[in-house]
């Protein structure tokens, strides 16, 4: 999960296309990342990513069915249900499956925009 702001994004390399953190966290072996498309609030942020690892962990749900949960609960509560909130993050990779964590995840997160 990197939830710091535009962890999405990248520098267009001619020949290699999108360079950015997802694809050195694709190399180094991960199979999916949850990045964020713009600047995100960190408060909000932090109550997505407890709705979202509440799904995965507790309900067992994909990461695609545990973020799209989150992103639904979000709409829902006040004062985050504008999509600037909510709708930054989306998944990388293989969003098809999941296989329980082995207790290494990586969490980045950056100063609060608002």
């Amino acid at each position: 999960m990197l939830s710091a702001c535009e962890t999405g994004l990248g520098k267009d390399v001619k020949g290699e296309g999108l360079v950015g953190l997802t694809r050195g966290f694709m190399y180094a072996g991960a199979r999916r990342v949850i990045v964020s498309l713009w600047n995100v609030n960190d408060k909000a942020t932090a109550e997505l990513m407890e709705r979202l690892y509440r799904g995965m962990l507790r309900s067992k749900k994909t990461p695609a069915a545990a973020l799209r949960a989150a992103q639904l609960d979000m709409l829902r509560i006040r004062p985050w249900q504008s999509p600037y909130y909510w709708a930054a993050f989306v998944i990388q990779g293989d969003w098809s499956e999941w296989e329980r964590p082995s207790g290494l995840s990586f969490v980045i997160t950056g100063d609060q925009h608002d």
